[in-house]
């Protein structure tokens, strides 16, 4: 896509949401730590009265991020499945979600036991088909929810062509861009309706903030969102929005080491396959992803998220990944993603675990799968790293 469509993202990241504080001068937005706020009288406020429903540092990170996505309206909570439970409470007994069925844990989670005794039902599309999502819609479907790339298997959905299913069909387009963050991907420039983050990852990067967020601009769905933000109260605290906001001002520098890391670590992986040393890498960056056109048509780079499946037929598929992960040095075997450190993780028993093991093996998600979050080190330190993780899996 052409870079001008972004904007200036990385002066956007540093001011969005947060001029100057007007009392002090303070260039930093204050840490407003307060539970309640003074009024002259029964109503007399300043636009604030309980700090469930409003937070000036909450109110700058929401209007940062959504400025970041290209939004009039950003709505934070206390983790991004609150955001998605949130959201997914705007829906009623009987309705229905189509679904990408490569997706987090955490979100066939909540789609699956804690949505479906309350009514909602959810039918599953293949991401890399739009047709797929046509097909699946129901006379009582509300809402089509996908991430891309997807978790943990890097299939990319063709944002715009699902938007316009989802236009002609009347339905809301949501898109987890948890994976790409503003800098990489942009949805609601491609027809989606809102955009929800996991901002513990990439959008904080510093792996010590829980929070997710909502952006969009329609304005029924903000009003709806809102609503339930304050009834639900699943909030962040004044804390954690001020740390991220700490982290989005160096996202857009620190997405482009993710990718230049990732890029050259996706590289060498696959230029191991032909030793058999690995068996598998998945990465919208390299030519042999099978989506590698798309990557290059609605993102701004590949990301830094890899996926891949060593070789070695001596040992079972399992056996090789439990021995890698536990001979990592510098890389942190942890769940999570997108912080400044690499993180390396087994989907099959530690972020996809949830998911049934007969269904994990139809969608791909095998039992020697690895997923490794890129850090910005020195990529010489990284490849050095996997290197001696490899001999000790051998």
């Amino acid at each position: 896509m052409d870079s001008h469509k972004r904007g200036h993202l990385e002066t956007i990241a540093i001011h969005a949401g947060q001029p100057p504080e007007p009392v002090t001068g303070a260039v930093t937005p204050p840490i407003f730590m307060t539970s309640t706020y003074v009024q002259d009288g029964p109503g007399g406020h300043k636009g604030y009265e309980y700090a469930r429903t409003h937070n000036p540092t909450r109110q700058a990170l929401e209007a940062n991020i959504a400025a970041l996505e290209g939004g009039q309206f950003g709505v934070a909570f206390g983790s991004a499945c609150a955001a998605t439970t949130t959201v997914l409470h705007t829906l009623s007994v009987g309705d229905h979600v189509v679904a990408a069925d490569d997706l987090y844990g955490g979100t066939y989670r909540i789609f699956e036991r804690v949505m479906r005794q309350l009514g909602v039902t959810v039918t599953y599309a293949d991401p890399t088909r739009s047709e797929a999502f046509a097909e699946a819609i129901l006379p009582n479907t509300k809402l089509v929810w996908i991430e891309t790339p997807t978790n943990p298997l890097l299939k990319l959905c063709d944002i715009a062509a699902v938007a316009a299913v989802c236009q002609r069909a009347g339905l809301p387009l949501f898109v987890d861009n948890t994976f790409m963050s503003p800098v990489l991907q942009r949805p609601l420039e491609l027809g989606a309706t809102a955009v929800v983050h996991s901002m513990t990852k990439y959008l904080n990067g510093h792996s010590d903030v829980i929070g997710g967020i909502v952006v969009t601009n329609d304005s029924a769905l903000h009003d709806k969102l809102r609503f339930l933000q304050n009834a639900i109260g699943a909030i962040p605290s004044p804390m954690d929005c001020f740390l991220i906001l700490r982290g989005t001002k160096t996202l857009p520098l620190r997405m482009e080491r993710h990718c230049q890391n990732a890029q050259a670590i996706a590289e060498w992986l696959y230029s191991l396959c032909g030793q058999g040393l690995v068996e598998k890498v998945i990465y919208p960056g390299l030519p042999s992803h099978p989506q590698h056109a798309l990557a290059k048509q609605q993102m701004y780079g590949a990301g830094g998220m890899i996926s891949f499946v060593l070789g070695n037929r001596r040992l079972s598929a399992h056996e090789r990944a439990v021995r890698f992960l536990k001979a990592v040095k510098l890389i942190v075997c942890a769940e999570s993603l997108g912080g400044v450190e690499s993180l390396i993780e087994h989907p099959a028993s530690m972020t996809h675990a949830s998911i049934p093991a007969e269904q994990r093996a139809a969608l791909g998600i095998s039992d020697g799968l690895i997923r490794l979050s890129v850090g910005i080190e020195h990529i010489d330190d990284l490849r050095a790293d996997l290197e001696q993780a490899m001999r000790c899996a051998e």
